[in-house]
């Protein structure tokens, strides 16, 4: 399904219209949720000539066709998959370019079950995993083998929000033509566009921004030209569907995709303005602050700045300490995943979460994500919980 759009469209209006075909089904704004599995045919000669554009649910109906279309067209992509989870889509596009006897190049950043993936199912697959150090750059082409076919990039990284060079590990891992991926979940499509970096496979945990409710797991695969047809291959053979209400409500959070991070940015913005000047807190992660190690890379490649940052905690602090701040607080909520419209709070613990590059064990850190409420009131909850915790 494809927008009506006679001309490329700016990101707010490709927001409101990609995807969506009115004409199609009566005049509706939206499309339909398609409950289905079987697909009948009008004949035995357009049943054995595949000659109708749906041939079992499985393999797609109009609701998956008007999210994967729109998407498609915010990536800037040959073609687009969904999954049922991040992780699954990390899982399905890590799998569509590697296979038994390869070896792939990990961030050592990537999110935490990206790693139990790699560590638990790929050695499995006679797989050789490798975990390389975020700020290599085009230097990553010191660790290629010859069996290297993939490098899994994710920027800003998990947890520390290091950036990558993602252009310069692109450009050296098409040299040796293997495939580059990446987890752009911080960013969306919205803020980051991969696949024009270089990018064969640009993956999302949906259920994050594009949902932005906290209400439906859901994964995002969009691939280049060269990544397409094993991405469609593997997914078809593997059985990878989506369930229609799930994919209708990422569609539904597509649309106020950007007025909802235009929110969270701004939040954001506020909230660590103030948290910088307070005693108790070290350095801010955060890709978006000029201070920021890794404020050039984001500046050159995205476009703006999600809700999800990081603090340390003064050196010294304890672990007491610091979790007696997470208890403190009221208004953030404690609980993992992100990009919904409330604030979140968790502990970061590095520990065994990276091998290539040191970590500081007895760092203590907090991982928020800034959400849609006045930032007076974050402000004022994250003040009453440092005093609580350091008075």
């Amino acid at each position: 399904m494809t927008s009506k759009t006679s001309k490329p469209a700016k990101t707010d209006t490709l927001l409101a219209h990609a995807g969506r075909d009115p004409s199609s089904f009566h005049g509706f704004v939206n499309p339909p949720v398609v409950h289905a599995s079987t697909v009948l045919y009008p004949d035995t000669g357009t049943m054995v000539s595949n000659g109708q554009r749906y041939s079992y649910a499985r393999r797609g109906n109009p609701t998956t066709d008007s999210l994967e279309g729109a998407l498609r067209e915010l990536e800037g992509a040959a073609g687009v998959k969904l999954a049922n989870s991040g992780l699954n889509a990390i899982a399905l596009a890590i799998l569509s370019c590697v296979k038994a006897g390869d070896h792939i190049l990990i961030a050592d950043t990537a999110y935490g079950p990206t790693r139990y993936f790699a560590d638990t199912v790929l050695p499995g697959l006679n797989v050789d995993v490798e975990y390389y150090p975020p700020a290599l750059g085009a230097d990553i082409k010191a660790l290629f083998k010859p069996n290297t076919t993939a490098v899994f990039t994710e920027a800003p990284g998990s947890l520390t929000f290091e950036m990558q060079d993602v252009p310069a590990i692109a450009s050296a891992a098409h040299v040796i033509g293997a495939t580059v991926l990446m987890d752009n979940t911080w960013a969306s499509p919205l803020f980051c566009q991969p696949i024009s970096l270089g990018v064969d496979l640009s993956i999302q945990a949906g259920t994050k921004y594009i949902v932005g409710h906290s209400d439906v797991m859901l994964g995002t695969i969009a691939a280049s030209e060269k990544a397409w047809a094993a991405l469609d291959t593997l997914t078809g053979a593997m059985g990878s569907h989506v369930a229609p209400d799930d994919v209708y409500l990422g569609l539904r959070g597509l649309r106020t995709l950007s007025v909802r991070l235009e929110r969270h940015q701004k939040n954001t913005a506020a909230v660590l303005d103030w948290l910088k000047n307070q005693p108790h807190v070290g350095q801010i992660r955060y890709p978006a602050l000029e201070t920021d190690p890794g404020y050039s890379i984001w500046q050159r490649d995205f476009s703006g700045a999600s809700g999800l940052c990081g603090f340390d905690f003064a050196d010294g602090t304890s672990q007491q300490a610091a979790y007696a701040f997470l208890d403190a607080l009221d208004v953030f909520g404690l609980g993992y995943s992100w990009g919904g419209f409330e604030s979140l709070a968790i502990p970061v613990r590095l520990k065994g979460m990276r091998s290539a590059t040191p970590v500081d064990p007895q760092l203590q850190s907090v991982r928020l994500h800034i959400g849609l409420e006045d930032p007076e009131d974050l402000i004022a909850d994250m003040a009453q919980a440092f005093d609580k915790a350091f008075s």
